[in-house]
């Protein structure tokens, strides 16, 4: 899983990996979260990837709007 590059350095997201539909999501607490089109919505999981690839407020993203609409839980 490539890791997040945390622009701010206040990120509580350490990696990703996007897939078509989906992106995995790794924590600094360990867990790691699976978010795709079916639970989360086509919208919300493309900018999660955009914000990834940009290395910027994936975790803000998460916590303000994606919130506990996540597909499973891996870890």
């Amino acid at each position: 899983m490539p890791r997040y590059r945390d622009l701010s350095g206040e990120s509580g997201v350490v990696a990703y990996e996007s897939a078509q539909d989906a992106i995995l999501v790794a924590f600094k607490d360990g867990k790691i979260y699976l978010y795709n089109y079916a639970a989360t919505g086509q919208r919300d999981v493309e900018e999660m990837k955009r914000r990834a690839a940009r290395g910027r407020g994936l975790s803000t993203y998460i916590s303000q709007v994606v919130q506990d609409r996540y597909a499973k839980r891996l870890a």
